[in-house]
């Protein structure tokens, strides 16, 4: 996708299902389709942070990496790399050949009614983003904050992925600090980026969370071309890759978990976040970092990152001279965190719900491989709506209230908002208004519908301000 896009070429990337590896293709591309995933999945997910028009989860497609080229279902017609599709993003549609296509424009009337909208609500709205081009479109469309920064999104550009790498396949803690070293002045440029462009809006980072070997290659001629880049065997790449396969990496060794297993990790990212704070602080601006530690099921665990988190903060402040002020806190995505909320609070300054988790870890529910029978579930009426796409207020709701309620009367000051893909849809958004949520943070792209949203879930439900 990249190569084509060099040669001017634009690109519609088709994949069984995207991953992290795939980031980069995907920002070149004008559209993505695969065969598998759902709502909350990574083609999903990533696409719509991007803008980028996206069709998930159509499994009659029939993809041959091999030969370039996917068949469909019941169709005889085979579709190489070359030929010319389009996507409709909304409706889930694909079309052979070229769709003729309009621009959208904000109209004077839209900046008016949004005035309207920005002077009704009473939660605020914040972007989940971390590339500059996210964080401009965010502030374009009137975010008031960043909810969520994933630094793991960063780790994937061309000039970070050999330093990320070379510390996962280190084999011992001297050499993945050494790896890390080199990712620190990069990773503190782009929290630098980001504090300069939020200037007087908090911005939420949440420390790495998906598995590592999201991080490595996983097909046999990708595997060669790294061994040769790192300098290593062939072997070296597949043994590694082995060592890290899990069942079901979702449940699996990411997250807090990593942290805590190599607290190295936290420590480079913590150091990152703040000196960038410092830094642009020094040149005038206002930061306000918030800390966010993902997937914590147990107060300890929190402790354990958050102790790391204010060591390494004093050793910053000493080394610039200068200190911030800033939060610790953590993501709400596993059901244990939300039932022992008053506990985690003792720790945690915000809350941040992840709801994309605490959905898939609630109901049980796979969010990359429920695609296929969520539709008959729906035309039962088992659920109303896909659970991915519109908050389970009944299951997944009641954590969240208990959890709000429970962590408010350890700590009354508590910041609660969310950040799960849930953040801009309007039906969520208003039981988020409901339960007494301090904010929403939803796709930059999605902010415009989130503020309508939350302006008319004020005037269905007014909170008492006194």
């Amino acid at each position: 996708a990249a190569a084509a896009t060099e040669k001017k070429q634009k690109v519609v990337l088709v994949r069984i299902e995207t991953s992290p590896e795939d980031v980069v293709g995907m920002h070149v591309s004008e559209g993505i389709l695969t065969a598998q995933g759902g709502m909350t999945s990574h083609a999903a997910v990533v696409g719509r942070g991007m803008g980028k028009c996206c069709v998930v989860g159509c499994k009659q497609l029939h993809i041959d990496y091999k030969a370039r080229k996917f068949t469909v279902e019941g169709a005889k017609t085979e579709y190489k790399e070359g030929d010319v599709i389009s996507l409709d993003g909304f409706t889930g549609e694909v079309f052979s050949g070229p769709i003729k296509r309009v621009d959208p424009e904000f109209s004077g009337h839209f900046k008016t009614f949004m005035e309207w909208v920005d002077a009704t609500r009473q939660i605020k709205v914040r972007a989940n983003a971390e590339t500059e081009f996210d964080v401009v479109n965010a502030l374009r469309f009137g975010a008031e904050g960043i909810g969520l920064a994933r630094t793991e999104h960063m780790f994937f550009a061309a000039d970070r992925i050999p330093s990320m790498r070379k510390m996962i396949l280190a084999k011992n803690e001297k050499e993945r600090r050494a790896a890390l070293d080199e990712l620190l002045p990069m990773q503190q440029r782009d929290f630098e980026m980001i504090f300069r462009h939020m200037d007087g809006k908090p911005v939420t980072v949440r420390t790495i969370d998906p598995p590592l070997h999201e991080f490595l290659p996983h097909e046999p001629a990708a595997q060669e071309e790294l061994a040769k880049e790192m300098g290593v065997s062939a072997k070296d790449i597949r043994d590694k890759v082995a060592q890290l396969y899990e069942a079901n990496p979702m449940l699996g060794h990411r997250g807090c978990r990593l942290g805590i297993t190599y607290p190295e990790i936290t420590e480079m990212q913590a150091r990152a976040i703040l000196a960038a704070a410092v830094v642009v602080a020094k040149e005038g601006k206002k930061v306000l970092p918030e800390i966010m530690i993902p997937l914590v099921g147990h107060y300890k665990e929190l402790t354990d990152q958050e102790a790391i988190v204010r060591r390494v903060a004093e050793e910053v402040f000493k080394q610039y001279g200068s200190r911030i002020e800033y939060l610790v806190g953590t993501m709400i995505e596993v059901p244990r965190g939300a039932l022992t909320a008053d506990e985690v609070a003792r720790t945690a300054e915000f809350f941040s719900f992840g709801t994309n988790d605490l959905t898939q870890m609630t109901l049980g529910f796979s969010r990359d491989d429920y695609a296929p029978f969520i539709k008959v579930y729906l035309e039962k009426g088992i659920y109303e709506y896909d659970p991915f796409a519109v908050l389970d207020q009944t299951g997944v709701g009641q954590l969240m209230e208990m959890a709000v309620k429970k962590g408010r009367s350890t700590r009354p000051t508590l910041k609660c908002g969310i950040c799960g893909e849930h953040g801009g849809e309007p039906k969520s958004v208003e039981f988020c208004h409901r339960i007494g949520l301090n904010y929403v943070s939803a796709s930059p792209f999605r902010v415009p519908v989130a503020r309508v949203a939350a302006a008319q879930a004020a005037i269905r439900n007014p909170r008492d301000t006194k």
